[in-house]
């Protein structure tokens, strides 16, 4: 019987907009522009809009060194979701019994980058997944609105 094979993990961040500890940057857009607001709609353009306009949180391992994109599994699958949030409380909401959430603010092309590099790892895309308003895209698709102009 073949052996299964594991994925690569997906690589680190190149960059990202905050570190650990440090504050989140601004949003640069209007409050009813932003990922949370696109969520609440359930609209996915107004989402690909937030991604390439303003920032996204990314969840982080807690490990020393350098910044690590925190990916999840599903039991055995050969693939890893990527869970993205639009406030780093979301993430908290989704992992209490942690004591610390190691976050990043990635902006678009960061965002694109790390797609880029790990498109054939990611199995999907979450957005909020605790809620309380959840979405999910296939990979491919986020780095498609991502590969659009900024607006």
């Amino acid at each position: 019987m073949p052996k299964r094979r594991t994925p690569k993990r997906p690589v680190r961040p190149t960059r990202g907009k905050a570190l650990p500890g440090a504050g989140l940057p601004a949003s640069t857009l209007p409050p009813d522009q932003r990922l949370g607001a696109a969520l609440e709609r359930q609209d996915a353009a107004a989402v690909a809009f937030a991604l390439r306009n303003d920032h996204v949180i990314v969840p982080l391992l807690p490990v020393e060194g350098p910044p690590q994109v925190r990916v999840f599994r599903r039991g055995e699958a050969d693939k890893y979701m990527l869970l993205l949030f639009s406030a780093p409380q979301h993430y908290a909401a989704m992992t209490p019994q942690e004591p610390e959430h190691r976050v990043l603010a990635y902006d678009g092309a960061t965002l694109r980058d790390f797609l880029e590099q790990n498109i054939g790892v990611l199995e999907a895309v979450w957005f909020d997944v605790a809620g309380p308003h959840a979405m999910q895209a296939e990979p491919q698709d986020v780095l498609d609105a991502l590969r659009l102009p900024r607006d």
